[in-house]
């Protein structure tokens, strides 16, 4: 099954779904990090207009990824430390949130939660291994399920499908998403990612983030991009029990089929990425202490 999606083959999946536009906040945020010299002072004023987006900054750069000795409270420390990029990346997650109902948040407590910190390991294993720049590492786990939440949105009963897909050992997990819905969170996040203007190998990870077995047993897939982005998510999401989280599932039936071929792509002992596992772990549980319940 090709991974490439045509226009026409994205309009037909979104079909009843709506894609919220760029909110005010972000578009000033893109024109100031599009000119030559992006100011952080502006970035700092814009990001304080909004509270809840303020307090996200301030809670990934307190944070223990980030090792500061001391947490801070200033917007402008806060954007100086993140940079331009990742504040781009933050506020395009904070835009999905706002075109939520009060009860759909609600349902997706986890969903945020869990993609902030595929994110933060995301970046973190970048840095260990790296085969992928740190920040489009991060940005990648922050968006890969973007999808979601829109899928909610259009369809009620989506949490159910979403933990019957990841119960299914046999198949992918979109596949029990196309059989029941026409559509899947991965094409979805797509366009999604498309109209945010993200980077085009980023957009197209996310489309093939469930297609990962298939990416790395293809003999003739020479992608090595992409495989280096699928390899890092892949990793983080077991890391972090996306599985448990957002599938309520004990088992990682999409680890346990594509463990091997990415171990051994990227070079790393089972020891070594046990080993990776519980340092990643570690730092989550710190900052949090959330959801690890081995």
């Amino acid at each position: 099954m090709t991974q490439e999606l045509t226009e026409d083959q994205i309009r037909h999946a979104l079909q009843g779904i709506s894609v919220p536009p760029q909110p005010q906040i972000m578009v000033d945020l893109q024109m100031e990090q599009v000119m030559p010299d992006p100011d952080l002072k502006v970035i700092a004023r814009l990001i304080s207009q909004d509270p809840g987006l303020a307090g996200s900054l301030l809670k990934i750069v307190n944070s223990p990824f980030f090792g500061l000795a001391n947490r801070i409270t200033s917007i402008q420390q806060a954007v100086n430390l993140l940079g331009v990029k990742r504040v781009i990346n933050i506020v395009n997650a904070q835009s999905i949130r706002g075109e939520l109902t009060d009860e759909n948040i609600i349902n997706l407590n986890r969903f945020w939660d869990s993609a902030q910190d595929v994110a933060m390991t995301c970046m973190t294993l970048a840095k260990k291994i790296g085969c992928v720049e740190p920040d489009e590492a991060y940005a990648l786990g922050l968006f890969h399920n973007c999808g979601i939440p829109l899928m909610l949105s259009r369809f009620p009963y989506y949490i159910e499908v979403m933990e019957e897909s990841y119960a299914e050992s046999g198949q992918r997990i979109v596949d029990v998403e196309n059989h029941r819905l026409n559509t899947n969170h991965a094409v979805v996040g797509y366009f999604t990612a498309k109209s945010w203007r993200l980077p085009r190998h980023l957009c197209e990870a996310i489309a093939s983030h469930h297609n990962a077995r298939q990416t790395f047993q293809e003999q003739g897939s020479n992608d090595a991009q992409l495989k280096n982005l699928l390899a890092i998510l892949k990793m983080a999401e077991h890391i972090c029990q996306a599985y448990r989280v957002l599938g309520n599932q004990s088992v990682d039936h999409e680890w346990n089929a594509v463990a091997e071929p990415i171990l051994e792509y990227v070079g790393l002992s089972e020891y070594d990425f046990e080993h990776l596992e519980a340092v990643c772990r570690d730092m989550i549980a710190s900052g949090d202490g959330r959801y690890y319940h081995d």
